[in-house]
């Protein structure tokens, strides 16, 4: 049973790391031909699969945090002007977190400055994890399982600090969950979500992580806002 698992999970890597560039080629090719795809829409407070154009959006607050070499870091300061893909994890998850965590690696290959083109990409997007087990995730768990994962620390931060916070934002920030709760010790979130943050800090698009389908309009997201990005500052 267990070789069946890895067998499975071997076969949606191959199936990522071959999709995920066949689709950043088609969405790219448009762009360049100046067809701008359908941009992601706004999310709005009430819940993530409510949208209407005519709604008053919802703007992600700040949030300051300690990442994987104990620095403290804030989302909308430090990022200032980038896309966040967000997404809540714990180190020791024995079952959805190490899917996710590897296909936000590939996210993060796949976003990677190629020397040989003229890309930003790579400084577009910024990857963020946040543990929902602050009290044993201390910043140098966090810098194993970031190292387990090759994250480069200029494009992904694991984040820890205080867990009333981090729940706190889950819920009323991100609505990974709309399940209620106090944040305390017997509090618990467990989400397969990614949640794509504009450089604005509004909500863009969620996605399961575990979903390969999810993980490559994922990415397409990014390169269209990307591109809708870079349209205003030349207007």
């Amino acid at each position: 049973m267990k070789q069946k698992k890895t067998g499975s999970r071997f076969i949606i890597g191959i199936a990522v790391a071959l999709l995920l560039p066949l689709s950043f080629w088609l969405v790219i090719n448009m762009l360049s031909k100046e067809k701008m795809p359908k941009l992601p829409k706004y999310y709005i407070a009430e819940g993530y699969d409510t949208q209407a154009e005519d709604s008053i959006y919802h703007r992600v607050e700040e949030l300051t945090l300690t990442n994987q070499f104990g620095e403290q870091v804030s989302l909308n300061k430090d990022l200032k002007g980038k896309m966040v893909l967000v997404n809540f994890f714990f180190t020791n998850c024995p079952s959805i977190c190490p899917q996710i965590s590897s296909n936000i690696e590939m996210l993060q290959d796949a976003f990677k400055k190629d020397p040989k083109k003229k890309t930003t990409l790579d400084t577009a997007i910024h990857f963020v994890s946040i543990s929902v087990d602050p009290e044993r995730d201390s910043f140098p768990a966090l810098r194993a399982y970031a190292d387990k994962y090759k994250a480069n620390p200029d494009h992904w931060w694991f984040l820890t600090g205080n867990r009333q916070t981090i729940y706190n934002f889950a819920r009323k920030q991100l609505f990974v969950t709309m399940q209620e709760g106090s944040g305390g010790i017997d509090d618990f979130i467990h989400s397969e979500k990614l949640v794509l943050l504009d450089s604005n800090r509004y909500i863009r698009g969620y996605y399961n992580g575990r979903d390969t389908a999810d993980i490559i309009r994922c990415a397409d997201d990014i390169v269209i806002l990307t591109r809708q990005k870079r349209k205003k500052k030349q207007s």
